[in-house]
Formats: C-alpha cells, structure tokens, sequence
C-alpha cells in the first residue's frame, strides 16, 4: 500500500504539474489517498486516465511514432467487464481508429485490475492479426500466429472452408467472473488493403494484402500505481513494419525470394544484394498500395525526422527522452534517419506499457489454467477490402 500511495504521488504531482494545476494537488492528494487507505486501492478521474494513457505512449521506449503522443484518443471503457461487452467495445474501437482508412491513434481502457488479477483480458497480441495453419513441413499464413491458432482451434474456432494466408483470427477474452471465450473476428470492421507495385504490376498477381490498423492488445497500461492489463492501442502503420517485417522476415511471410524472382534478381549470392533490392521495391509496394487506397500510413525516414524532434522537444520542455535505441532505429534505412545519430535513456518510468511473461505466452498459444470452447456468432462473412476507389 506504500508503493502504491508514493506512486500515485508521483503520478498526481506530474500531472499537476504539466496541466498547470499545482493548486489543486494538496485537495486531490486527500481523496486519493484516502481512498487508498479504505479500499487498497484508487480511481483515476477522466482527465487523470487521459493524461496517463498519453504520457504512457510519450515514454513506450520501443515506439517510434511518439511525436503524436497528444492526438491519442483515451475511450474509457472502465464500467465495461463483461466478455460481451468488451467485445462491442472492441468492435467500436476499430471503427473508430480505422475511421474509413483516415487512422486516428486510439486507446480503449478497462476496469483496473484487481489486486490479485486482472478484471479482463485478452490472449490475442494484436487484434488484427492473421491465422497460420501448420502443416506438415510448412505455415500457410503468418508463423507467427500457428501456436495461436492451434489454441483457437482446440478451443472450438472454425477456420474459412478454404485457408488462405490472410484470414483474421477470432479474439480471445477473459475477465475475472468469465472463463476464456472465443468471438469471431468481425470482418466487416477489418479494413484490408492489396498491395500492387507502380512499376511491376505482375506483384498484384502475388494477391498480397495487409490489414490497415495495428492494435496491440496484450499489453498491461500502468498509471499511477494502478494496472489496466486490458487496454489497447494503435495508431496508422510505418510501410516498413509491414514490407521489411511482416511480409518479408524469414520467420514470417518471407516473401523477398519471392519478390526477388518476380524482379529477375540473381540471388546466388547475398553480394548481389537482392534481398535489400527486393525489400526496397516491397517497401516501395506498401507505400503506394496504401496511398492509392487512402488509407493512412506513414514511411520510416519521415518517423525518424520526427522523432528526432520529439526528443529535441522533450528536453527543451525539460524531460528526459526515453528510447530503446535498437527499437526506435530497427528499420530498413535506419543509418539514413535523424534519430540513428544520437543515443537515448533506455530506462522505461511510468506511465507506461508492460508486456507481462503470461501475456506472452497466452498471445503464442500456449495459456496456462482451463479455457471455455464457446464461439459466439460465425466467422463467414466476406473480407472488406479497400481499393483503388476507397
């Protein structure tokens, strides 16, 4: 009770401080602290949540993107603990972030975990994520995602009649009264874009895709000394996660062979650079793919700019920048961006996001207690993709 009262302290001061509220903190303090000593614990109000989620995203040390940490919009979801209800919610919060392609950074928050475990949760790592069907000496779909979806399947998922590598996995949810419960993905919110190439249209030919709104969801958001481990959040993509990472790492798509012997690449050996040839022109499919169908992505030499002038502008407001340097530089061209020429503070104070063990393994399929094999509603509907004319 210590730690959270002096954490909490913490938190109010700053936030006092930064919203220019330093008459109020001694009034505030009372409450919480009075709260604490008669219940263990204490509410955050609407504008303190906010603030909170915000600062967390401002000092996420592995997020490059930060320089918009102002513009998250913080959805309190906090009366909401009920599978059912977590899933509207997270159906609202799609819609909302996905905004018909214009992507707004967006953050729901759940109940505050109980002191001895969360009041809800979910398994999946990302919300939008795509299945991968093991096979005898292969994955079709993301690799990533096979411990996952055995784990769903086990528990009562019924994949596509026909698998392909592009198909949502259903989400997994779990609350403190409610044993895991499946529910379908739903398709009609999960926005998709093909991906083609300006000048090589035989890679339409490929059928790639990629879904247009990375929401993590397996992360826990502590705020003042109170822990929300159901709470997530996403912005708009850099091209690079999804060309260099998702669709071109071996562990994943590993699709620069493929890509190379599309270009005509001479790939008998790595001094002919084609797996950085293929990567470029993928990089370069992603981006306009996106671009044509309006959908909102960013590229990473322009992140780099700025997130070079978030940090110039943390400490002019005389804060510390926090960054995992490996994280923040972990793209394609990284030695060609601002923020590759200096080093960072590496250490991650709160408000933050915490991925904890269990979390890690649930969202890799491997979960530890009983799950419950229910699956509300079907999971056949057709796949919305945008186009050229969206």
């Amino acid at each position: 009770m210590d730690d959270l009262a002096a954490e909490a302290r913490r938190f109010l001061d700053a936030f006092d401080q930064e919203n220019d509220r330093s008459g109020r903190t001694s009034q505030r303090w009372a409450e919480v602290r009075a709260q604490i000593e008669s219940t263990g614990t204490y509410q955050h109000t609407r504008a303190e949540l906010t603030w909170g989620a915000r600062v967390a995203w401002r000092q996420s040390v592995r997020c490059i993107g930060r320089m918009r940490w102002r513009t998250l919009v913080v959805r309190d979801a906090r009366r909401v603990a009920a599978a059912d209800g977590v899933y509207r919610e997270l159906v609202a919060h799609l819609r909302r972030s996905t905004n018909g392609g214009r992507i707004r950074p967006v953050i729901t928050v759940f109940p505050a975990d109980l002191p001895a475990r969360p009041r809800v949760r979910i398994w999946n790592e990302q919300l939008i994520s795509y299945a991968g069907y093991r096979h005898r000496r292969a994955v079709t779909g993301d690799p990533r995602n096979a411990g996952f979806t055995d784990l769903a399947m086990r528990m009562g998922w019924r994949p596509p009649s026909v698998r392909g590598r592009y198909d949502p996995l259903p989400w997994i949810i779990e609350t403190a009264t409610e044993a895991p419960r499946l529910y379908p993905p739903p398709l009609h919110e999960i926005l998709q874009v093909p991906i083609h190439h300006p000048d090589h249209p035989g890679l339409a030919d490929l059928r790639l895709r990629w879904h247009a709104l990375p929401v993590i969801s397996h992360m826990r958001l502590r705020i003042g000394g109170i822990d929300y481990s159901c709470a997530p959040f996403g912005g708009w993509y850099v091209g690079d996660e999804i060309a260099t990472r998702d669709l071109g790492d071996r562990g994943r798509y590993d699709l620069l062979p493929v890509i190379a012997d599309l270009l005509g690449l001479d790939t008998s050996s790595n001094t002919t650079m084609w797996r950085q040839r293929a990567c470029l022109e993928l990089n370069v499919a992603v981006q306009e793919s996106f671009r044509a169908a309006g959908v909102t992505v960013s590229d990473a030499l322009t992140e780099s700019e700025l997130f070079a002038k978030f940090a110039r502008r943390e400490e002019a407001a005389g804060r510390t920048c926090y960054a995992d340097w490996s994280w923040v530089n972990g793209h394609f061209a990284a030695p060609l961006g601002e923020a590759f020429h200096r080093y960072y503070d590496t250490r991650e104070p709160n408000p933050n996001f915490w991925l904890d063990p269990d979390a890690r393994a649930r969202a890799s399929g491997q979960p530890a207690g009983p799950v419950l094999t229910a699956l509300h509603g079907g999971s056949t509907a057709p796949t919305r993709l945008a186009t050229r004319e969206a």
